[in-house]
């Protein structure tokens, strides 16, 4: 009997799939397969009670499939609370390719997940991600209409990370003023961990403001790059351990975990990388009592989604910036919600969202 426990994520190869702890009352689990082409995917649907469950796909080298499942339920739970919390009428999906992007992603490839999107008639509509981009969502909308994220030349929204970085930064600046009372980052010390689109796009607005910046990726050239470009500094060491007011996690999720917890100088969390608690219950509360302000990522990161709802109902470019503009207010609610209420920051997003779901729910039984 396969007995391995797969590291850093809650899944095992012993339990049934509607048994594991990612799976969150997921309304659908799609597995798509095509041998010509070489795609194995993954489409997860969380809920859909507020509307059409939409969510980027993302394209990564998973080190094996229950890997690849436990991010996509993840993320696509994660993606449900997103579009509660930001007022849409959207539900939560996300999928997952399984592969190297740089190296195994072909047109055909896209084009015969975009025919499995298809196949799901508007229940899912996908959209970019990590590993994927604009024209990835370009040749997908060949054959389906459920997909957003497409170029403006053909009527779409174009590549949202912009308006996320936008979002997150808003977000920062209101945790910012919950911890030291005042917005204002000039001076404050921040380190961006990740320098792909959107925290590219973030270190651009925090050097305007004149933050110190520093930042960490994986990806050596393109974090030289930005740090010429922007004037940033490459931090050396342990990332967890920065003397900074700010720490911005902007890659990859769960680096708030068991071994990286307690070494954190920082007194905000604010970044644009999705379910940056590995286990919310624990290490919200920890972050909570160690005086850390932690800006819930689901909700400062929405303004993607919020930039290709637009797509969807038909507002512009103008009103997305608007709308993720007040992701700095939201984000000051949850902070006094939570306070008030003796709650983690999570724990105040999270219920605020589930109450509109559960709302609309309650709406629709009548």
């Amino acid at each position: 009997m396969i007995t391995e426990v797969i590291k850093a994520n809650e899944l095992t190869k012993v339990d049934p799939v509607f048994g594991q702890a990612s799976f969150n009352d997921h309304e659908q689990v799609v597995f798509c397969h095509d041998k010509d082409t070489g795609l194995k995917a993954i489409i997860g649907i969380h809920n859909t009670v507020l509307g059409p469950a939409l969510g980027g796909t993302r394209m990564w080298k998973y080190a094996n499939e229950w890997e690849a499942l436990n991010d996509v339920l993840r993320l696509s739970r994660g993606m449900t609370y997103k579009s509660a919390i930001s007022g849409l009428n959207l539900g939560g999906g996300k999928a997952v390719i399984i592969g190297d992007s740089k190296v195994d992603k072909t047109p055909e490839m896209i084009t015969r997940f975009g025919q499995f999107v298809d196949s799901l008639s508007g229940k899912y509509i996908t959209a970019e991600d990590v590993g994927t981009t604009t024209a990835d969502m370009d040749r997908i909308h060949v054959v389906t209409k459920h997909v957003t994220g497409i170029s403006e030349s053909i009527g779409g929204s174009g590549n949202p990370s912009p308006v996320t970085a936008y979002g997150v930064y808003m977000g920062m600046k209101a945790a910012a003023m919950h911890q030291f009372g005042s917005n204002n980052l000039s001076g404050k010390k921040v380190l961006v961990q990740g320098t792909g689109h959107v925290g590219e796009t973030l270190i651009d607005y925090l050097t305007k403001e004149g933050a110190l910046v520093q930042i960490a990726d994986i990806n050596q050239a393109k974090m030289e790059e930005v740090a010429i470009k922007y004037g940033a500094k490459i931090y050396e060491g342990d990332i967890y351990s920065a003397d900074v007011d700010i720490y911005a996690p902007c890659a990859l999720g769960a680096t708030i975990n068991d071994d990286t917890i307690n070494k954190l100088k920082a007194k905000v969390i604010a970044g644009a990388a999705n379910n940056q608690l590995a286990v919310e219950q624990v290490h919200g509360k920890i972050l909570m009592e160690k005086g850390i302000a932690y800006a819930p990522d689901f909700l400062i990161n929405a303004g993607g989604i919020i930039n290709v709802y637009a797509e969807i109902v038909g507002y512009d470019k103008a009103e997305a910036m608007r709308r993720t503009e007040n992701i700095y207010n939201t984000t000051l609610e949850i902070f006094h919600f939570a306070e008030a209420n003796g709650i983690t920051t999570q724990q105040a997003a999270m219920s605020i969202a589930q109450k509109r779901i559960d709302d609309r729910k309650k709406e629709t039984a009548k």
